[in-house]
């Protein structure tokens, strides 16, 4: 899908709010609709012409990431781009991302837009970016096979002594120079207890022998993300943790078995939970089953006891249960998805334990 399909798309949802024209803010939304990666707005008007307003940073970056969009400079910043770019079009119903725009830069738009009606909406451009085309898609695969490779080149020589910022950096930099543009998100890597905290931050924690690792890792490329976790002990397993890795692998296959367009996000959380609440441990899984990513690490659609969406072809998504037990650690298995036709393919390869059953 071009550039072009993706804003032809939007004009036909923009129609059904009533505006004539809307302002794009939120960063992963401008570079979805333009290709731009710097700091600008869009104003799309309804007949389908996009206009990037940024300023003379960006002016080499804009010329070459989307020739075909009208470019606005404007030495009073973004805003005012936009909002002269707004006046010219002759909108008079105006959408906004509700979501993308402080109080401040709302207040401004109001000021600057007087006569004009503001129609804040949410989602408008998200339900778009939900279904990857297979442009999108090859940007995933990249971005994981090579955080797939560094973490599987780093897995055989994790060993007791170093502390869990140590390592995250070893991993980050694997991935930086593989080709990534950067790291999806901060490296979680926990070691011990630290791994009962589903988002620990690596701190000054030494990786022991007879403890866990647990380490959530994503790469970024040309825009878009990764998102793996893969949880390893220091030595010989002992039972416990045998026992509670051996469970959320189980929810984790369960789990991808039922993924096929048509099933409830809800219900695909339900599958894997079921399999962790059934053995006693349903307290312990305090986090939804999993997320869309994209251009955003977590993005529509969501995965858990609460969502309403539903799964669809080209849809790339986490499936990632977990159990977290405090003073002991934890044990997450996440894999990244793309959901076709015949099911669930899986993105992510690096690999995981092994026990027999």
């Amino acid at each position: 899908m071009t550039v072009y399909d993706r804003t032809r798309k939007l004009v036909s949802a923009l129609a059904e709010t009533g505006a004539d024209t809307l302002l794009v803010s939120k960063p992963p939304n401008v570079r979805y609709l333009t290709d731009f990666s710097g700091e600008g707005l869009v104003v799309l008007s309804q007949d389908g012409d996009a206009a990037l307003s940024t300023d003379g940073r960006y002016r080499l970056t804009a010329e070459q990431e989307c020739p075909d969009c009208a470019l606005v400079l404007n030495e009073n910043g973004h805003l005012m781009g936009a909002i002269g770019q707004v006046k010219e079009t002759g909108c008079k119903r105006l959408a906004f991302e509700s979501e993308g725009l402080t109080y401040a830069q709302y207040q401004r738009l109001t000021e600057g837009l007087d006569d004009v009606e503001l129609l804040p909406t949410t989602g408008l451009i998200e339900k778009l970016r939900a279904i990857k085309d297979n442009a999108e898609v090859a940007k995933v695969q990249q971005a994981a096979a090579i955080a797939d490779q560094a973490l599987t080149d780093l897995l055989p020589s994790l060993e007791p002594g170093p502390t869990e910022q140590e390592v995250a950096l070893d991993l980050e930099r694997a991935i930086l120079l593989a080709g990534a543009e950067a790291i999806a998100f901060q490296t979680i890597l926990a070691a011990g207890p630290s791994a009962a905290w589903p988002h620990a931050i690596p701190g000054q924690r030494k990786l022991q022998a007879g403890q866990m690792v647990k380490i959530d890792v994503g790469a970024r490329v040309g825009g878009y993300c990764s998102d793996m976790t893969r949880t390893v002990f220091l030595g010989e397993p002992d039972e416990k943790f045998y026992k509670i890795y051996q469970l959320v692998f189980d929810a984790q296959v369960a789990a991808l078995k039922a993924v096929k367009p048509g099933l409830e996000c809800k219900e695909l959380d339900r599958i894997a939970r079921e399999v962790i609440a059934d053995a006693g441990y349903g307290e312990n899984f305090s986090h939804g089953l999993g997320h869309g990513v994209g251009l955003e690490v977590h993005e529509a659609p969501r995965i858990g006891k609460r969502s309403d969406a539903v799964l669809q072809t080209g849809m790339v998504i986490t499936v990632e249960p977990g159990i977290y037990i405090e003073n002991w650690g934890g044990v997450r298995i996440e894999d990244l998805v793309l959901v076709t036709e015949e099911g669930a393919r899986v993105l992510t390869n690096a690999p995981k334990l092994s026990f027999s059953a």
